[in-house]
């Protein structure tokens, strides 16, 4: 139920611009941009003989003494998902440098977002509430572990993903007219002709990390993602070294221009599904094309796929007026896609390091539950997630809000990339806020639903919570200046997705009974008081540093390190001090490891 430029780090290079639909299982989004594979647990390499399967059957049911190891695995992912997510930043630094943060940037943006929109329809959707669910079960069910299954599969996902790029070449100047407008569609155009054949290599990597994560292998799903980054940064420094680091307007960008920025890109993708086949083997696959595709059960994935397709189309939706609204702010030189994209990944980067980190370790678990019955276990497992994924979210929340200003110059005002488009970037960050901690909830509540499996229930909630976000997006871009749109927009997407985990609470108490509110919202309670807290005592930090509200670079780091730092001790004495177990919990599993 997202609402912003979205991947799994699995699917994904973390540098953003990716799909705008939920989190998927390939976020998405988020490529950078889109995104999001998130279900990679920790489990003995699995060999492809018959003897395999009953280790890999009881690693995959995943019973409740394995705590433990689901918060080895959230730790593990945690770490590749910081580097992928800071190279992913690095990666949006240099872009921002080299195209800017008006028309050039919003088109580069706005093509970038055509393979991740495709991609999520086509399986991004399906993936993780769909196709992970159903490998996990074969894999535990299956005399040979699930190998032929997963490779009919990705033979026909393969042959999918392949015409899905060729019709979409086709329509290229369809899609440029729903998202661009006019003052960039030429460049969108263009660029999207170098950008669509991504949606080929961002399934495969969605695939295969698929294949990984349910084979207890997740280390190369979340690092391979870096090569991804590295590879673009080249090619943006590589454009910088050439053409310089310089505000140009569309019709200025030459074909070498457009080759090297947005081949770049598509090197990056390929790159990163290359660096996955080497883990294929080390995990027991063996590639093999098969066509008998009737073995499959297409009737059974058909059924619950479709109500997937249904959400994406819904949040496609959504995604269409979100780019035309921002495309039409950009062209009077105010915020628009590419500053909403960075302000998103910054959000994402939050929630992928520490949300889907989480949301990976359970959902084997919860699933396995669900299968089993087990919906006390489920439900545990769900309330200890939005517990825990609040408590930690927090004080990232809170630095975002109060330091809005020295993130953004501190991250983004370089080269092309003006200190106007960075304080354009501080107004939107500061609304993103409030955004962080109601889309990680929605999100885990979504994925509760997938575990189930249930896909048909979040397609048709996610249905009002579309309309919702548009309706309030629409309203606040006209009751508003251009200067306000980007803002709007991430405001729309706070309300929709607090929407969201409200509407989904209340149907999942009536699937698998009580979810533990009353301990949910002690936490929420004591963790809003130390929020408060500790926004209190870094704006009053912050206030007393040098610096007005145009602060030069130097300045902004200053304010960023020393309120950052103020922030997070605030917060976590007063969350000690409020006997908040979550947080009391990361303390002690940090310095356990210190320890040794």
């Amino acid at each position: 139920m997202s609402g912003g430029l979205y991947r799994s780090a699995n699917a994904s290079s973390d540098g953003g611009h990716g799909s705008h639909g939920h989190a998927s299982g390939g976020h998405v989004s988020e490529d950078g941009a889109t995104l999001i594979s998130v279900n990679p647990q920790d489990q003995a390499k699995a060999t492809p003989s018959a003897t395999a399967s009953p280790t890999a059957a009881s690693t995959a049911a995943a019973p409740p003494a394995s705590e433990g190891s689901a918060a080895r695995h959230s730790a593990v992912m945690a770490a590749g998902s910081l580097v992928s997510r800071a190279t992913g930043f690095l990666r949006n630094l240099v872009l921002g440098a080299a195209l800017g943060g008006f028309l050039v940037g919003d088109a580069y943006t706005t093509a970038f977002q055509f393979p991740g929109m495709i991609y999520e329809f086509l399986l991004g959707g399906i993936l993780t509430s769909v196709l992970v669910p159903v490998l996990v079960r074969r894999r535990k069910a299956d005399p040979d572990g699930g190998q032929a299954y997963t490779q009919r599969l990705l033979t026909l996902a393969v042959l999918a993903l392949a015409a899905a790029v060729a019709i979409a070449l086709l329509c290229a100047p369809l899609l440029t007219m729903l998202y661009a407008n006019e003052a960039n569609a030429d460049l969108v155009r263009a660029l999207s002709y170098l950008m669509l054949p991504m949606i080929f290599f961002t399934g495969l990597s969605a695939l295969i990390s698929a294949v990984l994560n349910t084979r207890g292998h997740f280390a190369a799903p979340m690092w391979t993602p870096i090569l991804n980054n590295l590879v673009v940064i080249g090619a943006a420094g590589l454009y910088i070294a050439i053409y310089g680091a310089r505000v140009v307007e569309p019709w200025e960008m030459s074909p070498g221009r457009i080759a090297l920025i947005g081949g770049g890109t598509l090197l990056g993708v390929v790159v990163q599904a290359a660096g996955l086949l080497p883990a294929l083997r080390r995990v027991g696959f063996r590639w093999r094309w098969r066509f008998d595709f009737s073995a499959l059960g297409l009737r059974e994935l058909g059924r619950l796929g479709g109500s997937m397709f249904c959400y994406v189309g819904v949040s496609q939706l959504g995604l269409v007026v979100l780019f035309k609204l921002l495309n039409l702010a950009g062209s009077e030189k105010q915020a628009g896609p590419l500053i909403y994209n960075n302000v998103f990944l910054l959000v994402m980067m939050a929630h992928g390091i520490v949300a889907v980190s989480i949301i990976t370790a359970l959902m084997p678990r919860m699933s396995a539950a669900a299968a089993d019955g087990r919906y006390s276990d489920l439900t545990a497992d769900l309330s200890r997630g939005t517990r825990t994924v609040t408590a930690v979210l927090a004080p990232i929340a809170v630095c975002y809000a109060v330091l809005a200003t020295p993130i953004s110059v501190t991250l983004f005002n370089y080269g092309a990339f003006s200190t106007e488009n960075a304080l354009a970037t501080a107004v939107v960050l500061l609304v993103g806020a409030l955004a962080l901690i109601p889309f990680s909830i929605s999100q885990l509540f979504t994925f509760a639903f997938y575990a189930l499996p249930d896909t048909k229930t979040p397609a048709l909630v996610n249905i009002p919570v579309v309309l919702l976000r548009i309706a309030v997006q629409v309203g606040l871009f006209i009751a508003f200046s251009p200067a306000f749109a980007a803002a709007g927009m991430m405001l729309g997407n706070a309300i929709s997705y607090v929407a969201a985990a409200v509407i989904s609470v209340w149907l999942l108490r009536g699937r698998v009974g009580p979810i533990g509110f009353g301990g949910i919202t002690t936490t929420f309670g004591k963790v809003l008081a130390a929020a408060l807290g500790a926004a209190l005592i870094g704006f009053i930090v912050v206030s007393v540093l040098p610096g007005d509200g145009t602060p030069t670079r130097v300045e902004a780091l200053v304010r960023l390190i020393v309120g950052g730092g103020a922030i997070g001790a605030s917060y976590l004495g007063l969350a000690l001090a409020l006997r908040v177990q979550e947080i009391a919990d990361v303390v002690g599993m940090v310095r356990r490891r210190l320890g040794r």
